[in-house]
């Protein structure tokens, strides 16, 4: 059987994600950093699908993580046919009241670990026939957002990059796509040290995991360069664009500040 490998997939977009996939038929290869959420996944899905789960417990913040779950799925000799790099996070508040480490940290996860997971596991994607790579960026890559400046950057540079790889690896028999989610309700606003004002202006907009991840998997499949989720996304993305870039960061700054 075919396999999918998610990363940030004990909880949230990620669990939501891989249950799209088992759903479909597909058997599991989970990463994310807590090993008791993960094995409630592995336990949940094995029971509701009869389908293989497994597991491993990594960082993808440390340096060598992404070497370890090569060698791990190298150790299993599985038919990998989808690659999801979900795992990510945000700090919000001003730049450099966080320590280099902590924005290098959060470099690494959203940037470094995304491409690395590309490159490395290409040999294992390519001469399938079809397979697929889903990279998750945020409604946030498509202006500059103040009190959230690098978070946002790394999303703009996860878009880029994966509207890049889809047309150099279309012809090869992978279809790259990237998802753009806005708020959604997931444990991403309370590590990111949200505040109260962004979150009350998040409300009324905000989607459920299940849902971005049923858009996610489903324009993935459709063979899409760019998934925007919900009209209000689509629409805020629009007029970014179009705006004077100093009045959308303007109206950003307020929100986050």
């Amino acid at each position: 059987m075919a396999y999918a490998l998610i990363t940030g997939a004990s909880k949230g977009i990620g669990k939501e994600i891989a249950n799209e996939l088992a759903m479909k038929g597909y058997d599991l290869l989970l990463i994310a950093r807590n090993s008791y959420e993960l094995q409630m996944v592995k336990e949940e899905f094995e029971k509701k699908y009869g389908l293989k789960v497994d597991y491993l417990v990594a960082d993808l913040s440390e340096i060598g993580s992404v070497d370890r779950i090569v060698a791990w799925v190298e150790e299993k000799q599985v038919d990998l046919r989808i690659l999801v790099n979900n795992a990510g996070y945000g700090l919000v508040g001003q730049f450099e009241q966080y320590s280099f480490e902590d924005n290098q940290k959060m470099m690494q996860v959203n940037m470094h670990a995304l491409v690395e997971m590309c490159q490395k596991f290409y040999p294992y994607l390519v001469g399938k026939g079809q397979a697929y790579v889903l990279n998750i960026a945020s409604s946030t890559a498509y202006q500059a957002i103040p009190n959230m400046s690098l978070y946002a950057a790394t999303k703009v540079f996860v878009l880029n990059f994966s509207r890049g790889l889809y047309h150099e690896w279309k012809a090869k028999g992978i279809s790259v796509t990237v998802v753009s989610p806005g708020a959604t309700t997931t444990n991403f606003n309370d590590r990111a040290n949200l505040q109260e004002k962004a979150r009350k202006a998040a409300e009324k907009i905000t989607m459920t995991p299940a849902t971005v991840a049923k858009l996610a998997v489903d324009g993935m499949f459709a063979k899409k360069i760019e998934v925007i989720t919900g009209m209000v996304n689509k629409l805020g993305a629009f007029l970014a664009w179009v705006a004077p870039k100093a009045i959308s960061e303007k109206i950003a700054k307020g929100i986050y500040e």
